[in-house]
């Protein structure tokens, strides 16, 4: 095998990291559409499952994710991209990775430990 096994489910899930920092910015999806498109165009595409149609990463922010490395786990069902974000945030929300809030272990109570990097309103104008 060399590369992700769709034939196992047509979705498989994918972590994106920051590949100069190391920080993970999000996890999503993809399907072998987009795994293709991704590996030709060399920015990183997704399958957006809310509105079930192939999603190329900053599309509409802007904040693209340029593919610098892939890696698939031993099961061949999911993916790591390690990607160089431009624009700096990687999150919809405006921040630079999804994993903006902080849960306390001990207490359950969350924090935000990011800081947004622009205003979805802004962006988006939904």
């Amino acid at each position: 095998m060399s590369g992700p096994d769709f034939s196992k489910m047509e979705l498989i899930p994918v972590i994106a990291q920051d590949d100069a920092s190391g920080d993970v910015l999000m996890l999503a999806y993809m399907n072998a559409e987009a795994y293709q498109e991704t590996l030709q165009s060399g920015r990183v595409v997704y399958y957006s499952r809310s509105r079930q149609k192939l999603w190329r990463k900053g599309e509409e922010s802007g904040n693209v994710q340029e593919l610098k490395e892939l890696f698939y786990d031993c099961d061949a069902d999911t993916l790591l991209v390690k990607v160089n974000q431009i624009g700096g945030a990687a999150c919809h929300e405006g921040y630079r990775s999804c994993f903006f809030r902080q849960i306390d272990p001990q207490t359950g109570n969350t924090q935000v430990v990011g800081n947004r990097v622009f205003d979805p309103a802004e962006v988006y104008k939904k």
